[in-house]
């Protein structure tokens, strides 16, 4: 993906923070790696780094926490 498929702007690598609410808690994971649209900020994810989060997400749902922060080299470690 070279643009924007919204607004044709250019895509780059860059970082973000996945957050998501698993009804009993929050997961907040920093420094997740993304591509990023320079012009709207539209982001999109790997599915590699998506497979991930979703161990992360569901790790910290078995562990029913309420607010779980994780930073993304810590996580995949």
């Amino acid at each position: 993906m070279k643009s924007c498929p919204l607004c044709k702007g250019s895509i780059i690598e860059g970082i973000s923070t996945f957050t998501t609410d698993l009804g009993s808690g929050v997961v907040v994971v920093r420094d997740v790696p993304a591509f990023i649209c320079s012009q709207c900020g539209e982001e999109w994810l790997s599915d590699n780094t998506a497979m991930k989060l979703e161990t992360i997400i569901e790790s910290a749902r078995q562990k029913h926490v309420m607010v779980e922060v994780a930073r993304w080299s810590e996580a995949v470690a």
